[in-house]
Order: C-alpha cells, then structure tokens, then sequence
C-alpha cells in the first residue's frame, strides 16, 4: 500500500470537507466536497494536485469521470491538460450504444455506463471525489477495460481508509490525494 497522503493539498482537502452524518442513509457519513469546490484556490490547486498526477503517468489521453461529483473534477483536469472528457454515468443516462456493468456500494447497488466506441485504445485515467468501498470505481475501471481502453491509474480526492476500497480494486494502482 502506498504511503498514506500528506503535505499542503492533504490538509487543504480536510478543511474544505464537510461531513454529512445520515446522508443519503442512516449510518453514512458523506464527504461533502461542495466547500471545496466553492472556494476557487483550493479547488484550483486540487485540480492542479490530480492533473500533476496525470502528467506523471505519461501521455494520458483522456480524463474518465464518475457521476457526479467525478465530472467537475474530471472536466477541470482535462481542460487544465488539454486532453479529452469521458463520462461515466448512471445507468440510462447516456445515448446508445453503451457499456455498463454493476457494482454494489455501502447502501445499496447501481449500474454505471461508458459511451462505447470512444476508448479504443486510448490512455484513460479514472478521476473520482471519494474512494469508500471501491465499488463504483472499480466497475468504471473495469468498463475502461472492457471499452479497449489503456487504463492507466485511478485518482480520488479522498480515501476512506475505514471502509477498505483499496482493497476492493486491488492490484489496480490508485492514488489518493487525502486520507480522511
């Protein structure tokens, strides 16, 4: 496992987190991220922290982001390195032909989807806001996969050590830029 995360981006993340206690269940604790993104430097230096991550993985081509909160970040470091977007969104919510697949999350199950035909061979890296079972993020990594896409990392703001996703997407590399 990689060192747990550190330094000015970790501790810029944690201020900006408002926890949610029951929400959108009793006995979840949700990670709201909207002060985050509210305050324009720190969200402009989180996204600045995930595209530096991108740029060391070398020639990525495309930015992958989860439904919903993984669009805004997904969108802010493709446009910050220039490269493509690609949604991945709840089921039925993307135009035809598509690619989906199941995945279960602490209340409950969903089904994500990818556009089909737009990640042939293209070097995709996956932008999350949250790492909490690893559910989602492992059914959109193995999306990419099966869409003959090249993934080449998975990326979250924030890593819920407690709930084991790490261990869910196991071997797939993913990086976290805050552990909360």
């Amino acid at each position: 496992m990689p060192p747990e995360p550190s330094g000015p981006v970790t501790a810029l993340i944690a201020t900006h987190v408002r926890d949610v206690p029951d929400f959108p269940k009793p006995g979840v604790l949700f990670k709201d991220i909207t002060p985050l993104l509210a305050d324009a430097d720190a969200f402009a230096r989180v996204i600045g922290a995930v595209a530096e991550h991108a740029r060391s993985l070398g020639g990525v081509e495309l930015i992958a982001g989860v439904e919903a909160r993984g669009f805004i970040v997904a969108a802010a470091v493709a446009a910050t390195l220039r490269c493509g977007m690609v949604p991945i969104r709840k089921a039925g919510k993307l135009p035809p032909p598509t690619l989906g697949g199941c995945y279960d999350l602490e209340y409950g199950s969903a089904r994500v989807e990818v556009p089909a035909g737009v990640l042939a061979g293209r070097r995709v890296l996956v932008v999350d806001d949250v790492l909490a079972t690893g559910g989602t993020i492992a059914a959109a990594a193995d999306l990419i996969v099966r869409a003959d896409g090249i993934l080449v990392g998975l990326c979250v703001l924030i890593e819920l050590p407690a709930l084991g996703g790490r261990e869910h997407i196991a071997p797939r590399p993913v990086t976290a830029l805050a552990a909360l």
